[in-house]
């Protein structure tokens, strides 16, 4: 059977189709445990959650379903804090700001941005079945730890090398990363330039090089993209843009809406919105900021100070100046339950590899 083979035997689940961890409130319970509940496995995006907010979700999620789920961590990186640079951000953001009438502004609290080792514990202690990780590969005393009750990890690499650095830390199995897929690079690695890898030449070059299962992402959106995924060596696709517009998705209704009235040529890279390389619909903000990368704060500062632009963008009901991710495989999208979306991708694979016999 196509689905059947070293990731669904590893993760336990039917189908190799994994919901991509979206972080930023996309990935609901609801979202998570139907994508589970349908054979997929589901992943609750946790990279900016605290970790009281990780542990209720997860919480949410297996009151929902049975059937194995993710969460997605974001690997913490050496920070340093320049006040300068601060200010510079704040000033070129300051007319987004004063657009929506915002007076008070965020204060960056350097000292709790690094949740991550709470959430470890948390994960451990609610025996989630399986760690998935953006932005690089934890310490191995984290690695160890996970392992030794059991948890799976899934890694993501950008390019071949990185792959090979997944592989020699433990990971389990990598998604590796095409440039064509929505929201944050995984890069850590290799320059982010350097790393702008499509998807059909990245994944068959990485599957001759390491001997984890890989799982592939960027561009893929239904049943043609899961199993042109197999034909280039990885085990799996994963899907991120497409369960935006699924009923159960948290995602603001002007950002569904933009998605699904955009086309391929409509999304960027940017990296105005968090300090980090990011594909999203384009819109004013990312017009105002292009060309004053030099003030843009580190990453998560600049996530920080943009917080509270999208935050009440999305209350103004005001896309432009919204964070709208989305991959280049844009069309597709339709308003549908995440259960459809498995199946109609299922019965895609299914006829396709009829047609092809």
């Amino acid at each position: 059977m196509w689905n059947e083979n070293r990731l669904t035997e590893l993760l336990n689940i039917k189908y190799p189709i994994i919901q991509a961890g979206m972080a930023g409130g996309v990935t609901t319970p609801e979202l998570v445990a139907a994508v589970s509940n349908s054979g997929a496995l589901g992943t609750i995006g946790a990279g900016y959650l605290s970790p009281d907010k990780t542990r209720a979700i997860i919480t949410q999620v297996k009151a929902l379903t049975d059937k194995p789920f993710a969460v997605n961590l974001f690997v913490p990186e050496p920070l340093n804090v320049d006040k300068t640079q601060i200010d510079k951000s704040k000033a070129a953001l300051h007319p987004m700001y004063k657009e929506l009438g915002i007076d008070n502004l965020p204060e960056i609290d350097v000292e709790n941005l690094n949740m991550f080792d709470e959430q470890i514990k948390v994960i451990i202690d609610m025996k989630v079945p399986i760690c998935s990780f953006t932005f690089g590969v934890p310490h191995m005393d984290v690695m160890k730890q996970l392992k030794s009750h059991g948890i799976k990890t899934i890694g993501t690499a950008t390019t071949v090398s990185e792959a090979h650095i997944n592989a020699e830390k433990g990971m389990d199995a990598v998604v590796m990363q095409g440039s064509e897929a929505g929201g944050h690079r995984g890069s850590f690695d290799d320059g982010f330039h350097e790393a702008m890898i499509g998807t059909m030449a990245l994944v068959p070059q990485a599957a001759d090089a390491v001997d984890i299962p890989l799982i592939a992402a960027g561009g893929i959106n239904d049943g043609r993209g899961v199993i042109a995924s197999l034909i280039l060596g990885a085990a799996g696709g994963q899907i991120g843009t497409a369960f935006l517009t699924t009923f159960e998705s948290g995602t603001n209704v002007n950002h569904q809406s933009s998605i699904l009235n955009s086309v391929e040529t409509d999304t960027i890279m940017t990296s105005a919105f968090s300090g980090k390389p990011a594909r999203g619909i384009r819109n004013n903000f990312t017009d105002k900021m292009t060309g004053m990368e030099d003030s843009f704060a580190p990453y998560p500062i600049q996530h920080m100070l943009t917080s509270i632009i999208r935050l009440e963008a999305g209350v103004q009901n005001n896309p432009e100046l919204m964070a709208l991710w989305s991959g280049q495989n844009i069309r597709s999208n339709k308003k549908q339950s995440a259960q459809c979306l498995i199946e109609a991708i299922v019965s895609d694979v299914e006829r396709i590899r009829a047609d092809l016999k």
